[in-house]
């Protein structure tokens, strides 16, 4: 098959633009290339990635990198250059001096040469710049932390001013109500015998001093009585004699009667009774000593009972003790004859004054606190033994250096803040800390007033000046600092 003239110059013609179109392509899909975005991480600016995502190192969002403006458009810096000479521009990169190389999941790992970790990444590159001597107070494990601008706002760091200031808050605690240990009284007999009549026979029953509580009859009570009339007799018959020895022996007997049975607990109206009748009586009737409530009773009618068995507890409710506990760093704020509000879960509106009357001088070692002591009246018996109240004191701490209590970072072996040096340094100090109250805690050292510490963002600042910290040990330990070998 022939191929005329004119099919044979068509073929040709269309052959050279599909060869025109592919180099069209081919060099568009260069300069695409060349043109492509890059992304940086705003505090790690040595990572570099071809698509946004997160640092591998501090797990920051990836920021685009700003390309340099060209100072005149390419065809001018076509025809300014020399024809015979070309000129290629240096990286940053190529200008910073690489001291080592480190693994980017732990920077303790360190290789003088390009390396792989076990996962396949890429061990990143420390330049000089990077390592700096450290400070002369530096905090251990953490160094100084230099953001440019833009990663300070990315990372939305703040800061806040040291100020010198009084502190004023309230000490609160929770309160038990107890029963005043000295209104607290046992009744008991001191002779055996059984109890006939229980006058007092419920739990919870008030009494007042001289009431009847019960009637008992005991042998050793009625053997008593006969020799008190006895004695009685013979001091009558005696009064008679002409010898004072033995009108006194007859008196001496006599008071000796009268106080076997007064230490018996038996009441004198009984005593007056069977000197007037001049007959015993069988049973006797014991009194309450004082008055209260009964909060405890262990007999009942019919009961054989011994000397000293308790019978009765009778508790003078109208004052009673309010215990409560504070944290041990509170106890130097609580002080004897210190004035505390006392207010109850119940009823918000009523509130009762008083004053520390005791702090016990032990500590809970489970609750680690100390319990003071307040004794409060209760005419009304309102406050009931084992009831919660609320307990509040006003404290008040002289001038110190104030900062927000957000700025203080405790590790639980120290407490760190970071100082805002200026020129985007961010300075770790260890500080001791007192007093905390309403959002501010009181700094008994490591920061001054009018110093700036950093109140958020700042345990991403902690990860990062662990990480330069890291950062430099790997370069002691491979011989460089500061940008040469040692």
């Amino acid at each position: 098959m022939k191929i005329s003239a004119r099919e044979y110059q068509l073929t040709a013609i269309l052959g050279f633009l599909l060869f025109m179109l592919a180099l069209m392509f081919a060099c568009d899909g260069k300069n695409n290339l060349e043109d492509a975005v890059k992304y940086h991480c705003p505090m790690h600016p040595t990572y570099v990635a071809d698509t946004p995502g997160s640092c591998p190192i501090c797990g920051m969002d990836l920021v685009p990198v700003e390309k340099s403006k060209p100072e005149a458009s390419a065809t001018t810096r076509e025809s300014e250059k020399p024809p015979e000479k070309t000129h290629i521009a240096p990286s940053l990169d190529d200008e910073r001096k690489i001291l080592f190389y480190r693994n980017p999941m732990d920077p303790s790992i360190s290789s003088p040469v390009p390396a792989k970790d076990e996962m396949g990444m890429d061990y990143v590159p420390v330049y000089a710049d990077e390592v700096s001597p450290p400070e002369k107070k530096a905090v251990k494990g953490l160094a100084t932390v230099t953001i440019d601008e833009k990663g300070i706002r990315l990372a939305g760091v703040q800061v806040a001013e040291a100020v010198i200031q009084q502190m004023a808050g309230d000490i609160r605690a929770v309160g038990i109500v107890k029963a005043d240990e000295t209104r607290v009284r046992h009744v008991h007999t001191k002779n055996s015998g059984w109890i006939e009549n229980l006058y007092v026979n419920t739990t919870g029953q008030l009494v007042a001093a001289g009431q009847r509580l019960l009637t008992i009859y005991s042998p050793q009570l009625l053997a008593s009585q006969e020799e008190f009339l006895r004695a009685r007799e013979n001091a009558m018959r005696f009064a008679g004699s002409s010898i004072p020895e033995v009108r006194k022996g007859g008196e001496d007997i006599l008071k000796a009667a009268r106080k076997r049975l007064e230490l018996f607990d038996v009441p004198e109206s009984l005593v007056r009774e069977i000197e007037k009748t001049g007959r015993p009586q069988r049973t006797v009737t014991l009194l309450a000593p004082v008055s209260g409530f009964v909060t405890v009773k262990q007999v009942y009618e019919g009961h054989q009972v011994e000397p000293g068995m308790k019978l009765f507890t009778i508790t003078d409710l109208s004052q009673v003790w309010v215990e409560a506990d504070f944290y041990e760093f509170e106890s130097q704020f609580v002080s004897i004859g210190q004035t505390g509000v006392i207010s109850l879960s119940y009823d918000s509106k009523r509130e009762i004054t008083g004053r520390v009357a005791y702090i016990y001088p032990y500590l809970d070692p489970q609750s680690r606190t100390i319990r003071a002591r307040f004794e409060l009246q209760n005419s009304d018996f309102s406050l009931k033994p084992e009831m919660y109240v609320n307990v509040s004191m006003k404290v008040t701490i002289p001038e110190s250096v104030v900062i927000p209590d957000s700025a203080v970072m405790n590790t639980g072996l120290r407490q760190i803040v970071f100082v805002d040096t200026g020129g985007g340094q961010f300075e770790p100090r260890e500080v001791k800390t007192g007093y905390r109250s309403n959002g501010r805690v009181q700094v008994m050292s490591g920061v001054a007033a009018q110093e700036k510490v950093v109140v958020r963002a700042n345990f991403l600042l902690d990860s990062e000046s662990r990480l330069r910290a890291a950062i430099l040990d790997s370069a002691k330990a491979s011989g460089m600092e500061g940008g040469g070998v040692k």
